[in-house]
C-alpha cells in the first residue's frame, strides 16, 4: 500500500465515522509563546482543551506536520541512528472534544488497524493505564475491559506513569493513555523472544504505532490533578511507522516515504544505501547509511519548516531550522564526500512527492531550494574556516626544543585538543564535536570531550536560566466568560477583570496576566507589537506594559495587581502608541504591494515587526534593491498616501471569498474559515492588526535602510508620520551644522569637494614621509642585526603605526639571509608585534613566526598568527613589550 493511500484510508474512515477533516497547521507556531514548534498533533487544539476557544466540530481528524527538536520532545541526536526516529513526522489523528470517549477511540482505532489496514492482530500489542498512587489516579479498568474485548488479555500490558500517562507539559491538560504497538519481526525472532517483553524498550520493529489519550484532569501548579469540566480524545498515529508495517518493512526508510529522496542522494553522491533487511554490512556502509538516513530526514524539517515560514538564523526557532540543516550537511561533509551544496536538490523530490496534500511545498519549492542553496554554500564555506583554525590549533600544540647551538634536539606535541577549543569551533564556527573528534582522529590526537561537556552545560545553564519562568494556576474570577475583543473600534472601555496569574521569569522578574471580559487592547500578533496603556478604576490607576495572546486569551501584563481585582475598570490604550503603530502597520501593506508591481510577484512576505518608532519588512527576493528601485518604492507608498485612500475593512469575510477578490494570504499563517481583509485601494491582504482609516494619516514614507537579513530574504526598514518629520529635521539640523563648520560657503557641495581634493594630497603627503621614514629607520637599524647560531638576529621597539611596523619588518627581513626579526610598535595606547623569519631557517631549523607570536603574545596580553615565515599581534599590555623583546632572542640560542 503507497502512503498515499494509507494517509488517505485514514482520514477517510474517521470522516465516514461523523470527523471533519482539518488541514495540517503550519510546522512553526506564530501564535503560541508556550511552544517554538507544533511538536505534537494537538497543539493546535490546545485552546479547545483548556476552554478557552469552541472548535467547529466536536469531532474532528487531520495529519499534522509536527517538528521534535528542542525541549522536553528532542529527538535529534537519536535521527540516523535508528530506523525510527525522526525531527519532521506526520502525526495521523482523531480527536473528540467533550463528545466520545475511551469505547469509541478503542473500538475505532482496533477497526482501523485490524480491518481497514488488515494487520494481523496476533502482531500487536496494547498498553493501559497502571494507575498512580503519587497522582491518586487509579488504574484504568475501563480501557482494560474494552481491550479485553477485542485482544486476548496476554497481550494487553500494565504501563507505568511515565509511558502510559500523558502531559501537554508541566502544567495542563492530562490524562491516562492507551497505546498500541505492533511487532514487525520475523517469525523466527518472535518465536525466540516474545514481543511482549520488548514494548517500550527501544527495539527497532516493536514499536508504538498509535496512542489514545484520555484528557480528563489538569495538571495544576503545585503539580496536583483536578477534573476537567469535559472528557477528550487526543489520539497520534505515527504516520511513517504505519506504513513501515502495512508495506512490510522494517525500517521508515525502506517505505516509499523516503525511497524516493534516498534514490536522489544515491544518484547525487554515487553510493548506495542499505536496506535494512541486510544484515553484517561494513563500519564504511553503516557510516553511509547513517549519513543518508540524516539527509533524507532533515531535508523534510527544513524545507517544511521554510515553506511555513521560518528562515534559518542566528536565534530562536531559526536557530534550529539552521541546526538542523546544518548537521545534514557535515554528515554529507564527512560521510558521503559532499564538498558542494546538493541538499537543495532534494526539495524538487519532497514537492512532487507530498505536494498534493501539502501544497505549501509545491508553490514553495524555488523559494525553498534557492534559501536551502544559500544555507549550504555558507556553512561549507564556515567549514572551510573551522578547518583551519582547527590547523592552527594543532600547531600551537607543538613545541621544538633546541641545543645550545641552536639545533633542534625534538619536538613534542601534546595529544589532547582542549575542551575549550572543542567549543569554540562548535560555538563560533558551527563546527560538530564528531567532526572535530574525527579530524583530532586522523591527525593521531584526542578531544577533551569532557572539558566540551563542561563547556556545553554552562552555556545551557547559563540559556536555561535567562528563559527561566514559573507560572502560577488562574484565580478565576468570573467563570464561564468568553472574552471578547474591541479594540477595531474602540481605545477606551469599561470592563471587569475575568482571571488573573503571577509569573516569575529570570528575564523580567514578578509579572501578573490579567484576563478581561472585553478589551480594546491589541495583542502582539501578525508583527504588530500589542498596546500599552493603563486599567484605572475609582481608587487607583494599573499600567499595562504589554498585551499578548496564549491558547485564545488576550493576556494583559502588569507588574502590580489591583487592590480590588473585583472592581470595575476602564481599559485605556496608549492611543499616541496605537496611532504610530497603525500608521506603519497600513504604510506595510502599501510597501507590500509596491514591491510585487515593482520587482514582481515572486516578492512575498516572510516577516514583519511593527511597532510605534518604525517598521521592518521582510520579503523574498534574490538580489539587492538599488537605490533607484527604492526611490521607486518610496514614491508608489507616498502617491498612496496622497490619494487618500479610505480604508475598506471586510471584518468576517469568507476565506475564499477574500482570496477570490485577490486577498494576500502568508504561508505559514493560520486562518480560519473566515477572515478580516484590509483593503486600501490595489492593496488586499488578510490581517488581524490595526490600521488608519484613511492613509492620509500617515502623512509620509520613508525608507532608512535595506539589506540581506537571509538567503533569498532583504529588509527593509521605514518610518512614518512623525518619525519623517523628526528625520528631515536632523537632516536639517545636520546640513546646518555641517555648513557652520565650513564657514557658510555659497556652494556646500562645492566646499565639500575641495576638502576632498585637500585631503587626498596631504594623505599622499604623509605616506611619501611614512615611507621615508620606514627606509631611514631600515637603514639605520640594518646595523644593529647580531648573529647567533647562524641567525641573523634583530628584536626591536620603533615608533611606528602597527602597519608601517609591519612593513618595515618585512623589509628588513628580507634584506639579510638567515635573518630572525621581531618588531613591535604602540599605536593608539595598545602595543602590536611582528616576527619575520627567512623560509631557510623555516626549513632548517623549523622556526615558526606564528609559534613566537603565539608565545611573546602572552607579555603584552594579546594574540595573533600568520604563516610560518610572518606573523603579528596585537596587545592590551603595552609594559609588557620590553619583556616580550628581551625573550625573543630565545628562539635563536
Amino acid at each position: 500500500m503507497k502512503s498515499q493511500d494509507v494517509r488517505k484510508q485514514f482520514l477517510d474512515f474517521f470522516k465516514s465515522n461523523g470527523h471533519l477533516i482539518v488541514p495540517s497547521a503550519p510546522i512553526v507556531l506564530k501564535d503560541d509563546p508556550t511552544l517554538m514548534f507544533n511538536n505534537s498533533g494537538m497543539a493546535q487544539f490546545k485552546e479547545y482543551f483548556l476552554g478557552n476557544g469552541t472548535p467547529k466540530s466536536k469531532r474532528i481528524a487531520d495529519t499534522q506536520k509536527c517538528l521534535r527538536v528542542s525541549g522536553k520532545h528532542n529527538d535529534l541526536e537519536d535521527v540516523g541512528f535508528d530506523t525510527y526516529h525522526h525531527t519532521m513526522f506526520e502525526m495521523l489523528g482523531n480527536w473528540s472534544f467533550g463528545d466520545y470517549f475511551k469505547k469509541e477511540a478503542i473500538n475505532w482505532a482496533w477497526t482501523l488497524l485490524t480491518e481497514v489496514y488488515k494487520i494481523p492482530k496476533e502482531n500487536l500489542y496494547v498498553s493501559v493505564f497502571e494507575g498512580s498512587k503519587e497522582d491518586n489516579v487509579p488504574f484504568d479498568q475501563e480501557a482494560w475491559d474494552i481491550w479485553k474485548t477485542l485482544i486476548d488479555e496476554d497481550r494487553i500490558i500494565l504501563g507505568n506513569k511515565k509511558d502510559n500517562f500523558w502531559e501537554m507539559g508541566d502544567q495542563g491538560p492530562c490524562g491516562p493513555c492507551s497505546e498500541i504497538h505492533v511487532d514487525l519481526r520475523s517469525e523466527e525472532e518472535k518465536a525466540q523472544v516474545s514481543g511482549k517483553s520488548l514494548v517500550n524498550n527501544d527495539h527497532a520493529q516493536v514499536v508504538e504505532i498509535w496512542n489514545n489519550v484520555f484528557m480528563e484532569f489538569n495538571r495544576k501548579a503545585d503539580g496536583s490533578l483536578e477534573k476537567l469540566p469535559a472528557q477528550h480524545v487526543d489520539t497520534g498515529m505515527g504516520f511513517e511507522r504505519l506504513c513501515m508495517a502495512l508495506q512490510g518493512k522494517t525500517s521508515n526508510y525502506d517505505t516509499d516515504v523516503f525511497t524516493p529522496l534516498i534514490e536522489k542522494v544515491e544518484q547525487i553522491t554515487g553510493l548506495k544505501y542499505t536496506s535494512n533487511e541486510i544484515k553484517n554490512i561494513s563500519e564504511e556502509q553503516n557510516k553511509t547509511n547513517i549519513a543518508i538516513r540524516v539527509v533524507v530526514d532533515h531535508i523534510r524539517a527544513v524545507a517544511f519548516a521554510i515553506a511555513d515560514g521560518q528562515l534559518p538564523s542566528n536565534t530562536g526557532a531559526g536557530y534550529v531550522i539552521r541546526r538542523i540543516l546544518r548537521r545534514a550537511i557535515r554528515y554529507g561533509f564527512t560521510f558521503l564526500g559532499t564538498k558542494e551544496p546538493f541538499i537543495n536538490k532534494l526539495v524538487e523530490v519532497l514537492a512532487n512527492q507530498m505536494g498534493e496534500f501539502f501544497p505549501e511545498i509545491k508553490s514553495q519549492q524555488q523559494f525553498v531550494t534557492n534559501v536551502i542553496r544559500e544555507e549550504e554554500a555558507s556553512f561549507l564555506r564556515t567549514l572551510d574556516q573551522g578547518l583551519e583554525i582547527f590547523e592552527k590549533e594543532v600547531l600551537a600544540l607543538t613545541t621544538t626544543f633546541y641545543s645550545p647551538e641552536g639545533n633542534v634536539i625534538s619536538h613534542e606535541s601534546k595529544k589532547i585538543i582542549s575542551g575549550e577549543t572543542a567549543f569554540k569551533l562548535y560555538d563560533t564556527f558551527g563546527f560538530p564535536i564528531d567532526l572535530t573528534i574525527l579530524i583530532a582522529k586522523e591527525k593521531g590526537l584526542q578531544v577533551d570531550e569532557q572539558g566540551f561537556d563542561e563547556e556545553m552545560q554552562i552555556q545551557k545553564n547559563r540559556s536555561r536560566a535567562a528563559s527561566e519562568v514559573s507560572t502560577e494556576d488562574w484565580t478565576v474570577l468570573i467563570s464561564g466568560n468568553v472574552e471578547t475583543f474591541v479594540g477595531y473600534d474602540k481605545v477606551e472601555n469599561e470592563v471587569k477583570i475575568t482571571r488573573i496569574r503571577k509569573v516569575d521569569s529570570k528575564k523580567d522578574g514578578i509579572l501578573y496576566q490579567i484576563v478581561l471580559d472585553n478589551t480594546p487592547f491589541y495583542p502582539e500578533g501578525g508583527g504588530q507589537v500589542g498596546d500599552k496603556g493603563t486599567l484605572v478604576s475609582a481608587n487607583e490607576t494599573i499600567e499595562i506594559i504589554d498585551t499578548k495572546k496564549e491558547n485564545n486569551l488576550i493576556l494583559h501584563f502588569a507588574k502590580q495587581l489591583p487592590e480590588n481585582i473585583e472592581a470595575a475598570f476602564t481599559a485605556k490604550v496608549n492611543n499616541d502608541l496605537r496611532t504610530s503603530t497603525s500608521k506603519n502597520h497600513s504604510a506595510t501593506h502599501l510597501m507590500h504591494l509596491a514591491l510585487r508591481n515593482l520587482l514582481g510577484t515572486h516578492v512575498e512576505q516572510k516577516g514583519s515587526l511593527v511597532n510605534p518608532n518604525y517598521l521592518r519588512f521582510d520579503f523574498s527576493h534574490f538580489s539587492k534593491v538599488s537605490e533607484d528601485e527604492l526611490r521607486q518604492v518610496e514614491a508608489s507608498v507616498n502617491a498612496q498616501i496622497e490619494a487618500q485612500l479610505q480604508l475598506t475593512e471586510h471584518r468576517n469575510i469568507p476565506i475564499k471569498e477574500a482570496l477570490d477578490k485577490g486577498a494576500m494570504a502568508l504561508f505559514g499563517e493560520k486562518y480560519g474559515d473566515n477572515v478580516r481583509m484590509i483593503e486600501f485601494g490595489e492593496s488586499k491582504e488578510l490581517c488581524g492588526g490595526i490600521h488608519v482609516k484613511n492613509t492620509a494619516e500617515i502623512w509620509h514614507f520613508k525608507i532608512i535602510s535595506e539589506g540581506a537579513v537571509a538567503a533569498g530574504i532583504r529588509r527593509i526598514e521605514a518610518i512614518t508620520g512623525d518619525a519623517v518629520k523628526d528625520f528631515y529635521q536632523n537632516q536639517e539640523n545636520t546640513l546646518a551644522e555641517i555648513k557652520e563648520t565650513l564657514k557658510n560657503p555659497q556652494d556646500i557641495l562645492k566646499s565639500v569637494a575641495s576638502l576632498q581634493d585637500d585631503n587626498a594630497k596631504l594623505k599622499k603627503q604623509v605616506e611619501q614621509l611614512l615611507k621615508e621614514k620606514v627606509n631611514a629607520l631600515k637603514t639605520e637599524l640594518e646595523k644593529d642585526f647580531q648573529e647567533i647560531n647562524g641567525v641573523n638576529f634583530l628584536a626591536k621597539q620603533v615608533d611606528l603605526s602597527m602597519a608601517s611596523t609591519k612593513d618595515l619588518a618585512s623589509a628588513l627581513g628580507s634584506s639579510k639571509a638567515d635573518s630572525f626579526v621581531f618588531l613591535a610598535s604602540v599605536e593608539d595606547g595598545l602595543p602590536n608585534i611582528h616576527c619575520y623569519i627567512s623560509k631557510e631557517l623555516v626549513a632548517g631549523k623549523s622556526l615558526n613566526a606564528n609559534a613566537v607570536i603565539k608565545e611573546l603574545g602572552k607579555y603584552i596580553e594579546g594574540n595573533g598568527g600568520g604563516q610560518p615565515f610572518f606573523a603579528s599581534g596585537k596587545g592590551k599590555n603595552t609594559a609588557g613589550i620590553a619583556e616580550a623583546l628581551v625573550h625573543a632572542v630565545d628562539f635563536v640560542k
